[in-house]
């Protein structure tokens, strides 16, 4: 699936699982975060091979080099976005984007109604430019005392009819 002339995005491949779970920490690392509480996050930071059977996790290449990853799960009628991560060298390229609109359309071919994120604060303005709707402050699922901002994307346009009897 080609989603630009530059970003191209595809099923994971056999023995990649490594490579995909080290660019999660490689990206979250990005912002700053010391050795400490990487460590506390690295339980999570990793791809599902189960997702990845399912088809719930696609790579972004550019140039054939792996930009970025994401992953969700779909319960009934709401998915959680359950990672999304871009290299940082290949930040503001669209990699990021191109997942997000992924894993909208892949959610909603599921017939999920809304797409959950729970996002790291530094990637709040990313979500807010996807459309995704803040809802508040919730626990992180890594960090003990730690609040995340929880957003939420409706993924089927509500439609109003107006009626007119006579």
């Amino acid at each position: 699936m080609s989603v630009s002339a530059d970003v191209v995005l595809r099923a994971p491949e056999p023995g990649e699982i490594k490579a995909l779970d080290a660019l999660c920490f490689r990206s979250k690392a990005h912002w700053g975060y010391d050795a400490d509480f990487m460590e506390l996050c690295r339980p999570v930071l990793h791809v599902d091979p189960e997702a990845i059977g399912q088809g719930r996790v696609q790579v972004a290449e550019i140039d054939g080099a792996i930009a970025g990853v994401a992953q969700f799960t779909v319960d009934r009628v709401n998915a959680e976005l359950d990672l999304l991560f871009v290299d940082p060298d290949h930040m503001g390229k669209g990699v990021g984007r191109a997942l997000f609109e992924w894993a909208c359309v892949t959610s909603r071919s599921q017939r999920a109604a809304r797409l959950h994120i729970l996002s790291d604060p530094d990637a709040r303005g990313f979500y807010e430019k996807m459309g995704a709707d803040y809802q508040g402050d919730e626990p992180s699922d890594a960090i003990p005392d730690r609040m995340l901002p929880r957003f939420r994307k409706e993924l089927f346009a509500m439609m109003r009819v107006n009626i007119k009897r006579g």
